[in-house]
């Protein structure tokens, strides 16, 4: 940030300031990463409760896991190609991995000190030890014994030398480099031992609650894996590769498109490669040549490698002092039982019809909500069809089952599942198939668009009519992720809103050029642009003595065009508040620019998820919810949905909810002029307490009576 920026006075009124001036933009990738440190910052957080604390450390590491398969990749691909590509922040591709490597390198000194000289010694006070074979206590016979039984016919040692060429090293996977002396030959030898932790716990409890690194184990028996060889040395190593692709749009099958590509996704090139700190210089240097990567490629990790796998010490059995308190999710009070019998199923039907429902995840229950919606249709003989979208969906959702059911029960059942849906391809894949073999329409969206609206329509026979159920969300339908994710989902019956749906189904499964509806806001074609509006009446009623103002609540804003605008509302005088978990391209409380914007991010006990946008011009308000961010790749190349919210008392929820997210000084950090983010001192308010006491206290009524 420059000082003339900061240090702004007021301008000429004929002197008008340049909104495309890179330094107003903070750089997509640098911003993200300083969103993994609000999640390190967690970790960090002795307020925070020490199994999540190493829960946020793990998050950590596997968030950057994908930053470097996907985002890095793609720097990565420009510089070797030269293509100057650059983001409106004006930053070469040359210079931003010099800053990747920089900040990666900081952090994850950061990481390991945190593990390593706290959450360590203070899970051993609680009685949770992860520890060498020699800091276990346990006997040599013990070790020895459960290695040769559990690990030993696991291990495939590949020796590199003449005829034996570097094996190809999977991405993710973990392995030790051995250097070898051979006594007999005189010989300097290396061979690689893969820790098989796809197969094997990657922490073997020897003791109750006393845990060795699988890798170590290993490392500890190498004179097992190679008899009548001296071990000179070894180190750990890790691979990431290029984890993105392409699929032509032109291709006749898809899905086997798709089922090639993640063939080749395996080897994918190195984008980088993790070393243990303390490894020998020659070793290193050889592993450099082996996997073809450049020096700044290289990450000198002190400690463990691939702390994702601490997922397994946080799950372990007891020690709940050491966890938050759980949550349960509330079945909404429009779709609890109201009859007299308390067994018979609540018809969610007759709840919709009474009114609008808004439904709060994981607050609010998605087993009684969405899944119920799926699953009384399916059974329902008076409904004509079910059609649906996948993103991503898990194994234990009843949706893509219900809808098996449905076609079963001779309903049209129409499932849009998005093949490319990154790194879920491969399940989306099984679920096609599934769904096709009992004669449901399988559809794959629109050549060179990723559908990525969250969307249900049930069509019903009632009497003389045909009637449409809605349910429109911000989230995925995975009933996993609506246990961890903030979303928001909208139940309706408006005619309006039902159409416009079947408008957009029409459109993905047959060839329809889609029109600007009237309520719901569709991208690619009619998105952008009527946000621009909102925002651009929000600035007039502004310049016209009126009330106005924005909040917007989303994961991202990269969107330079949207930017713009929201900078032109600021200049206006129109008060814009913005809540974004991750990614903020935009630079708030720059005089004369963005002084009246102030940006906060919130990363906490779930993740925020939910896309809200509230307009106020004058006595007039408009809110919507839906799938989309405020980026290109949303705006411009996705298939999403906003849904306008009429109900005022929904509105009011909507409102209560972002007043809260502002408000929030114990997860919430403030975005300041010069790129860097601050935490929120305080700590007397937390959204996620307050909405969770918030949601209870709709309930009791219900429960009481």
């Amino acid at each position: 940030m420059t000082d003339s920026l900061l240090e702004r006075t007021e301008e000429p009124e004929d002197s008008a300031i340049d909104l495309k001036d890179p330094s107003l933009y903070i750089n997509r990738e640098l911003s993200w990463l300083d969103f993994n440190e609000r999640v390190l910052e967690l970790g960090e957080d002795e307020r925070v409760p020490l199994l999540e604390r190493l829960k946020f450390l793990a998050i950590y590491t596997s968030n950057l896991d994908e930053f470097f398969m996907v985002r890095v990749a793609n720097v990565l691909e420009k510089i070797e190609t030269r293509i100057d590509r650059r983001g409106p922040d004006g930053l070469s591709p040359t210079r931003l991995m010099e800053e990747i490597a920089t900040i990666v390198r900081a952090h994850g000194g950061r990481q390991e000190r945190q593990l390593s000289q706290v959450i360590k010694p203070e899970l051993a006070k609680a009685g949770i030890r992860i520890v060498t074979c020699e800091e276990s206590g346990a006997s040599a016979q013990k070790l020895e014994k459960y290695f040769r039984e559990h690990i030993f016919p696991v291990l495939t040692p590949l020796g590199i030398g003449p005829g034996r060429p570097f094996p190809y090293i999977s991405n993710l996977s973990l392995s030790l480099l051995v250097h070898l002396h051979d006594p007999t030959d005189d010989a300097e030898l290396y061979a690689r031992v893969k820790v098989p932790k796809e197969v094997l716990p990657r922490f073997v409890e020897i003791e109750k609650d006393t845990f060795i690194p699988l890798e170590d184990l290993i490392a500890h028996h190498l004179d097992t894996l190679f008899p009548g060889m001296e071990v000179v040395s070894y180190n750990l190593f890790r691979v990431t590769r290029d984890a993105d692709f392409e699929v032509s749009d032109e291709t006749d099958d898809l899905l086997a498109a798709v089922e090639d590509e993640l063939r080749r996704r395996r080897f994918g090139e190195v984008v980088r490669l993790e070393v243990g700190a303390d490894i020998e210089a020659a070793m290193r240097e050889r592993l450099i040549d082996w996997l073809d990567v450049a020096p700044n490629q290289v990450y000198d990790e002190v400690g463990m490698l691939d702390l994702t796998d601490l997922w397994q010490i946080v799950g372990i059995e007891d020690h709940s002092e050491l966890r938050q308190s759980s949550w349960a999710p509330q079945t909404h009070p429009a779709f609890r039982q109201r009859a007299d019998d308390a067994s018979q199923v609540p018809d969610i039907f007759a709840a919709m019809r009474d009114g609008d429902v808004l439904v709060h995840y994981p607050y609010h229950s998605f087993s009684s909500s969405v899944e119920r919606l799926v699953i009384q249709a399916s059974e329902d003989p008076n409904v004509l069809a079910i059609k649906m979208t996948v993103y991503r969906t898990s194994d234990d959702s009843a949706l893509v089952p219900a809808l098996i059911t449905a076609a079963e029960n001779g309903k049209q059942a129409v499932c849009m599942v998005e093949l490319k849906a990154r790194f879920d391809e491969r399940q989306n894949i099984r679920w096609s198939r599934e769904l096709e073999e009992v004669g449901a329409h399988v559809v794959h969206g629109i050549p060179g668009l990723k559908t990525h609206a969250k969307t249900i329509l049930v069509v019903r026979r009632e009497h003389d009519e045909v009637r449409h159920y809605v349910m429109i969300g911000t989230g995925n339908f995975h009933a996993k992720n609506a246990r961890l994710y903030e979303d928001f989902g909208l139940f309706t019956t408006n005619r309006e809103i039902g159409q416009e749906v079947a408008n957009l189904f029409n459109s993905l499964t047959g060839y329809a050029h889609p029109k600007r509806e009237r309520r719901v806001l569709v991208a690619p074609d009619s998105m952008r642009g009527p946000l621009i509006e909102l925002i651009e009446r929000a600035a007039a009623a502004r310049q016209a003595g009126q009330p106005a103002r924005i909040q917007l609540k989303m994961n991202s804003l990269v969107d330079q065009r949207c930017i713009e605008a929201l900078y032109r509302a600021s200049q206006a005088g129109v008060e814009v508040d913005i809540n974004v978990r991750g990614i903020c391209c935009l630079r708030p409380g720059l005089p004369g620019i963005s002084e009246n914007i102030n940006v906060t991010s919130i990363v906490g006990r779930f993740l925020e998820h939910s896309r809200v946008y509230a307009f106020q011009f004058g006595d007039e308000q408009a809110f919507y919810i839906g799938s989309a961010d405020m980026m290109p790749r949303n705006l411009d190349t996705r298939v999403e949905l906003l849904v306008p919210i009429d109900s005022e008392d929904q509105r009011a929820e909507l409102q209560d909810t972002l007043d809260r997210c502002f408000a929030d000084d114990s997860n919430a950090w403030t975005l300041g002029a010069d790129g860097r983010w601050w935490r929120k001192s305080g700590g007397t308010r937390s959204v996620h307490n307050e909405l969770m006491a918030r949601t209870l206290a709709a309930a009791a009524p219900a429960t009481l009576g």
